[in-house]
């Protein structure tokens, strides 16, 4: 596919692409967390 063809390649791009999905997923699940410090 696309003319790419070591499976260690297609890996590197797969765990890139799961791991922005996990930092997106993250920030919009703690987006207005409040800060422990401001709270004290």
């Amino acid at each position: 596919m696309f003319g790419i063809n070591d499976p260690q390649i297609w890996l590197a791009y797969l765990l890139s692409v799961l791991s922005a999905l996990g930092c997106i997923i993250y920030g919009l699940m703690h987006w207005n967390d409040k800060d422990p410090l401001e709270e004290s």
